[in-house]
Order: structure tokens, then sequence, then C-alpha cells
């Protein structure tokens, strides 16, 4: 027993037997005629009223404090004996009140009028009944409060839902229900770090925006074999020069000089909504959802390399070439129980790669399919040109090719779209076999623009197509 409990006990005793030696004294102040109730008070009275009202209280403080200390069913059973014994008793009372005669007797009669001809005593029957059922009804709401509390913290706690601390309150049982809840609670909280600090690591190699296309919200949740088709945008970014370049450094400058090429694309990327899939020997594959975005990030890389260009000069200047290509994307989960990797599987990397590959031919920097430029919004205006067609061997695809001018300087970029439409009229006649016209309109667009590159490789093998001397290039 704690101590404040023993405290309560030693005033409850002696305040119970005060209360009994000064009793008569409280008794005989009352005084009851046919006119009413009159109070006589002495001095002692007075004590008699504090020693009762002391011993009233202490014993509810220690009648409470042993409802908490009973299960929930024994609790239930001992907090309705005072108030049904109290009921019974008035009940008993009040129906056989016109048995008794005397003047305390008579006054209550008269008060609750009560008579051998009425049935009033009938009546304050059905009001005792009604009131024990209300007073029982608070008294169980309140003891079941708890209950409800534990059905809330359970509900949350089943949909993965963490709070600092869970708070019960009522009977020793309880407690103990509210500490094993607190134990799942903390435990339900270790996972959740554990979760995001494995979800945090895991999204250094796998991005969360791949995660989310299979409508799960951790890498933990991917199973091996899992896969979702959807249409995406794919941007592949080369190095232009890499082999020559890295062997020409030493190790240490190798890394620097990969660093300082990732360093520039990859948070562009991010920034644009993207994720790098894959690392492909001198490039990377990066997946957008958003085409739109895909250009504006290709466009940013460009712009950006040739800001760094001009400013850093302990690594040798970046050069990339970029292929944006949309189509439908298997997005997948390959891997053992040992290791599992989100990757994605599709014929656009072909597609893409191809396109790189007519980058370094032509000298371009940015292509685009015409898939691609289908799924831009109405309101997207940028500047490009079609370059002509792509032949895919390996399933016999044709891929229309256009080229984004928008990642040129300002004074080339208005000349090559103010002779865009000659241009294109010179690729077309290439494309159906027409090389002498094509080599006229090539001839006559590269004298007005001689730094466009693609016009100048199309003059030639227009010249190589009809056995004439190539130009020599400028370069």
């Amino acid at each position: 027993m704690k101590t404040n409990t023993k405290i309560i006990v030693v005033i409850f005793l002696l305040s119970l037997i005060g209360g009994v030696l000064t009793s008569r004294y409280l008794f005989s102040a009352i005084k009851f005629s046919q006119y009413g109730i009159k109070f006589e008070f002495t001095s002692l009275s007075w004590v008699s009223i504090a020693f009762n009202s002391v011993n009233l209280i202490t014993a509810n403080i220690l009648y409470f404090k042993f409802l908490k200390t009973r299960k929930f069913n024994s609790m239930l059973f001992f907090a309705t004996i005072p108030i049904t014994f109290v009921f019974g008793l008035l009940t008993y009372f009040i129906a056989s009140i016109n048995n008794y005669n005397g003047q305390a007797f008579t006054l209550i009669k008269t008060v609750l009028k009560i008579s051998n001809t009425n049935y009033n005593n009938y009546y304050w029957l059905a009001v005792l009944t009604i009131i024990y059922l209300i007073v029982t009804f608070i008294i169980f709401s309140i003891i079941c409060k708890p209950v409800m509390k534990v059905e809330q913290a359970t509900k949350r706690l089943s949909f993965g839902e963490v709070k600092d601390k869970i708070s019960i309150g009522g009977n020793k049982q309880f407690v103990e229900i509210e500490n094993s809840l607190n134990k799942i609670n903390e435990n339900y909280k270790k996972k959740d770090d554990f979760i995001k600090q494995t979800n945090l690591e895991y999204e250094k190699f796998v991005p969360k925006q791949l995660v989310k296309f299979f409508g799960k919200k951790s890498v933990l949740e991917l199973e091996i074999g899992s896969q979702v088709k959807k249409t995406a945008t794919i941007l592949y970014c080369s190095l232009r020069n890499s082999l020559l370049v890295t062997q020409t450094l030493s190790l240490e400058e190798n890394f620097n000089y990969i660093n300082s090429y990732l360093n520039v694309v990859s948070p562009i990327i991010r920034k644009n909504g993207g994720f790098i899939d894959k690392y492909l020997e001198d490039g990377l594959m990066a997946v957008f959802v958003s085409v739109k975005n895909a250009i504006n990030c290709g466009i940013q890389i460009v712009k950006t390399i040739r800001q760094q260009n001009m400013q850093v000069k302990n690594v040798p200047a970046l050069d990339v070439g970029i292929a944006v290509n949309t189509d439908e994307i298997i997005f997948g989960v390959v891997g053992d129980d040992v290791r599992k990797t989100p990757t994605i599987v599709s014929n656009s990397l072909n597609i893409v790669q191809n396109m790189d590959e007519i980058n370094k031919k032509y000298g371009s920097v940015m292509l685009l399919s015409k898939n691609a430029l289908n799924e831009l919004p109405s309101n997207f205006n940028f500047a490009y040109r079609y370059i002509g067609n792509l032949n895919i061997v390996e399933n016999k695809d044709v891929v229309t090719i256009f080229e984004c001018l928008e990642v040129y300087p300002r004074q080339k970029r208005e000349k090559l779209i103010k002779y865009h439409n000659e241009f294109e009229n010179g690729v077309r006649a290439f494309v159906n076999g027409k090389f002498e016209i094509a080599k006229s309109i090539f001839e006559s667009v590269y004298k007005k623009e001689k730094d466009d590159k693609i016009c100048y490789t199309y003059y030639n093998r227009c010249c190589e197509n009809l056995g004439k001397k190539p130009l020599e290039s400028r370069e």
C-alpha cells in the first residue's frame, strides 16, 4: 500500500470514530414538526458535520482507489454496488412509506404528497428508477471511456499511424493495456524510422519516382517479377569523345572528369522530375513522366555545361549529346532474394542510342523523336526542325527525327529558325532520293549559315551519292 493511501486510511478511520461519537449531537440538532424541519446546530453538531464530511470524502477516495485495482469486469460490478444499494433502500422505503408513522415520516409524505388514497409513491418510484438508470449510465460511460480509447488506439495502430505516446487511463488493467500499446507504438516508430532510413539509403540507388510507378511507398514492398507498363519519355545523355579524353588523363583526373559531368547532369534531371535509371558506358539514361520536362531538362543540361566550360579550367571541357524519345516502357523488378533492382525494359533505349549515333555523325546536340513531339501540350512552343528518318534494323521501324534548336546560342538559333523551311525541303528531297535538288538546297543554306553542321553533313552525303567532291570541313 502506498504512503498516501495509508494516510487516507488513517484519516478515514479517525473521522469515522469521531463521526460515530458525535453523531447524536447531529441528530439532536434536527427537529421535525408538523410545520417542517427545524435545525438547531450547536458547536458539537458542527464538529459532527465536519467529521462526517471528511469521512465521506475519504471513503469515496478509498473506494475509487479500490476500483482502480480491480479488473474491468469486477470494476463494473463494484462500481454499481453503492448506487444499487441506495436505490434498493429508497425503493423499499417509498414503496412501504404508508406503513410508517411519526413526525419525520408524516413530513416526508406531506412533501412527496403521498397518502393511502393516491398512488404517488409509484410515481416517485418511477422517477427514482429513471434517476438510477441515468446515474448507472453515467457510471458505465466513465468506466468504459478507456475502452473507447483502446479502440481508437488499436485502430490507429492497425493503419501504422505513429504518435508520441498513447494515453488510456482507467484502472490497473487498462494501465497494463496502455503500456502494451505503447510498446507496440514504439515498435511501430522503430520500424517506421527503419523504413524511412532504408528508403533514404535505397534512394541513392533506386529513385523514389521509380517505386511510385509500382504504386508502392517503399522499395521494401517491391517484389521480384513485379512489372507495370506505362508511357514515359527516355532522355539519353552521352559524353562526346569521352574515350579519347579519359585516355589522356590520370586515374584521379578521370574521376574528376566523370564527377564534373554527373554533378551537372544529375541535379538538373531531378529538378525536372526525372530519375536516372542506368549508366551506360559514356552515357546515362533518365526517365520522365512528362515529355515537356524531359525537353526542358535536355536544354538546361546543354546550357549549363556550356557555362561551366567557360568557368572551370581544371578539367577538360565537357561536350554532350542528348536524345529524347517517348514510348511504352515496362517497369519491372529483377534480381533474387539477396538483391532486387527496379529497372525498365523498352525498345526506346535502342532508339535513343541510335539517335545518339546520329548526334555524333551529324554534329547535332539534341535530337527528338516524332513520338516525343506528339506528346507535347499544344501551348508548349520551342524551335525545332526535321532532319530525317532513323531506320531501326532490328524491328524494321522508321523513327522520324527532329533537332532541337533551343540549345544553340541566340545568333545561330535565329539563323537556323530563319532557314529551317528551306533546310527541311532539302532533307525531304534527300530522303526521296532527289540528291541533285537536295545538294542545291543544302549548298544555299550552308552559304547563309556556315556553322550548320547537319547541313554541311547532308551536303557532303549528296555529293557522295552523286559522285562529286564534298566540301572541306571548316573545323
